[in-house]
């Protein structure tokens, strides 16, 4: 039995050995790459925080104490100490824990997060909270320096050092968020480790203090890593400590014994505090610190030698196809350009960048900036396009309402991971983009209904005016023929798959293809059925959605999108106000965060696979269920 089999709190650390420390440091990183070698998920950044873990837990006194962790790719070895480490294998799986602090998982878990850039203003939310009451507990914030670019960050900064409370924002510094970190504040942080002369007035310290009698040697242990002073006279412009902050650092973030040193004289401080601690990426394992980006986020992989484990037949990804248009549409028009917000792999935007690099921005985790960027690129004659995730999107709303639909601006939103997106749960679905965009004035949003029909709809959305989002889900195609190169089509009007029938599926973008597979299964049930591929959820073919409204007895929308406000929600409105009584069925999320999992594990708890659609699809036909969610 190791000595991680007997923690099952971090009350239990407080008696431990430094020695101990070190072997549980181990042990956790020995858990966390077989677990996530099986599982999947954000390694590389977990095995860089984990001695930093373990002195927080020992200093800390949680639950009372309350740690948040921003975004949270960084909390497996926080997860296993507070309790989940039998549990730790079920890590993303459908029923387990999930891959970010969740409230509701533990007590431990004092803030949910997922999404970058929110734990200091979380944290000081908290700790005015904690005043206001009375209360006697500590709050940190630990921050990645990636997550540094996020402008909410600054925000809380600002505001932190403007109140004056009693706060631990912890920078955890490995010059690497997702991608390689870009911007001034990465830059300014790189200053710190090269300032010139830094050093040299480092042991001029060292030597003042250590011939103060008695306490002399103690306080040179711990003052040099306390560097504010001489930071500030290195370093022009030292940002943290002119925003209100007493400054700690940089510290060795895998030096267990220097980091509890400092977080027990930290104690003794008042006002807000930021302790700078510079950590390895993916410590601990050779292919994880060889290639941090790779192992930011990874699937399954081979331990031994950090393969990941790819199907052999595996078929071009959406991502890799819209990546793939995009570089034509770039050789075919100069005035295309590429932004994306620190996710050049993740978007396939990596390939635009080597080629076009004059024409590919990395703005770093700034959706809200990126957003704005496009638009002033859009004003001056360009044709941006922006990659997102569709759940990082949603950071940017006002920026697309006010900055590019309300100027009418040719902005192309390239909502990557639309839909279900798998084992990152409900902070990553991305199911909510439909209905918030399909609202906002000048805004167009089209789904493809399969990978070749993305390259050709990359290609319209170019050619049009004003703002496009382009939505597409995670992971393979269907393994159709690819069109070398991608045409644009014609037009966007709906295209009917299947004409004959009583009744009709329209479907949008991901739910076309199960779709027809649905109409086979109704078929086979004595019921037949029409299919429409609907294309777009604005504008709508009403001319089509009128013909259909006529000639069948009921019509069935179909989307991976929220219910409220969604493709069916826009089905229902145009329906009512052109007269029509037609029954209307729909297929979507319900009002509810679903949890993670495999994507059909997923489509299976909303209802969504072509089985769930057409058993109850025929039972309300049959009039077995015509007051059923989601009927109308």
């Amino acid at each position: 039995m190791g000595l991680l089999d007997r923690i099952d709190s971090p009350c239990e650390l407080k008696n431990c050995t430094l020695d101990e420390l070190s072997q549980l440091a181990v042990e956790l990183r020995r858990c966390i790459i077989d677990t996530v070698s099986r599982t999947g998920g954000h390694l590389a950044p977990s095995l860089g925080t984990v001695e930093l873990t373990l002195a927080l837990h020992r200093a800390f006194d949680c639950p009372q104490d309350k740690i948040i962790w921003d975004v949270g790719h960084q909390s497996y070895a926080h997860k296993i100490l507070t309790g989940r480490r039998e549990a730790f294998s079920g890590l993303r799986q459908k029923g387990g824990i999930t891959g970010f602090p969740k409230r509701e998982e533990s007590v431990y878990d004092s803030f949910g997060t997922g999404h970058s850039s929110t734990s200091i203003s979380a944290a000081l939310g908290m700790a005015t909270a904690r005043d206001i009451a009375g209360e006697q507990y500590r709050v940190a914030a630990v921050i990645g320096d990636g997550a540094l670019t996020g402008g909410e960050a600054f925000e809380g900064l600002n505001n932190a050092g403007t109140l004056g409370k009693d706060i631990t924002v912890i920078l955890n510094d490995n010059g690497m968020s997702i991608a390689p970190n870009v911007g001034a504040m990465s830059e300014y942080l790189s200053r710190f480790r090269v300032a010139p002369g830094y050093h040299r007035a480092k042991q001029d310290i060292k030597s003042f203090l250590k011939s103060i009698p008695h306490i002399g040697e103690r306080v040179c242990r711990t003052a040099e890593q306390i560097k504010d002073g001489v930071r500030s006279v290195l370093v022009p412009g030292s940002i943290f400590t002119d925003m209100g902050f007493q400054y700690i650092g940089p510290l060795d973030g895998h030096n267990i014994a220097l980091l509890l040193d400092v977080f027990e004289q930290a104690k003794h401080l008042n006002g807000p505090l930021l302790i700078h601690v510079e950590t390895c990426k993916g410590k601990g394992y050779a292919p994880a610190e060889k290639a941090p980006d790779k192992f930011h986020g990874i699937g399954k992989f081979d331990v031994l030698d950090g393969t990941t484990l790819q199907k052999t037949d595996a078929r071009p990804t959406y991502t890799s196809v819209f990546g793939k248009a995009l570089l034509e549409a770039a050789a075919e028009d100069a005035d295309v350009v590429a932004i994306t917000a620190a996710m050049p792999d993740g978007t396939g935007l990596r390939a635009f960048g080597e080629k076009y690099p004059s024409r590919f921005f990395d703005v770093g985790i700034a959706e809200q900036h990126a957003a704005t960027f496009a638009a002033g690129l859009a004003a001056a004659g360009r044709k941006p396009v922006l990659a997102l995730y569709s759940t990082f999107a949603q950071r940017a709303y006002d920026q697309i309402v006010h900055d590019i639909c309300l100027q009418n601006l040719h902005v192309v939103l390239a909502l990557d991971r639309a839909g279900f997106v798998g084992e990152d749960g409900a902070t990553h679905h991305g199911v909510f983009d439909c209905s918030y965009l399909r609202h906002v004035p000048n805004m167009k949003v089209l789904a493809p209904k399969d990978e070749n029909e993305l390259g050709r709809m990359l290609k319209t959305a170019l050619s049009m005016e004003g703002p496009v989002a382009l939505r597409y889900p995670r992971g393979e195609g269907l393994g159709v023929t690819l069109e070398e190169p991608f045409a644009p089509l014609e037009n966007l009007a709906a295209e009917v798959l299947v004409e004959q029938g009583e009744v009709v599926l329209l479907a949008i973008g991901s739910m076309v293809d199960a779709a027809m597979k649905t109409a086979k299964l109704l078929e086979e049930g004595g019921l037949s059925t029409a299919v429409v591929n609907m294309r777009t959820v604005k504008p709508l073919d009403t001319a089509l959605l009128h013909r259909m409204a006529h000639e069948k007895k009921m019509l069935v929308t179909m989307e991976e999108n929220a219910l409220a406000g969604g493709f069916g929600s826009a089905v229902l409105e145009d329906l009512s106000d052109a007269g029509f009584s037609v029954p209307v069925v729909r297929f979507g999320i319900a009002d509810d965060f679903i949890e993670q999992g495999k994507p059909q594990e997923l489509l299976e708890i909303a209802g969504l696979l072509p089985e769930q659609m057409a058993e109850r699809i025929l039972a309300i036909w049959k009039g077995e269920g015509r007051d059923g969610e989601g009927a109308s």
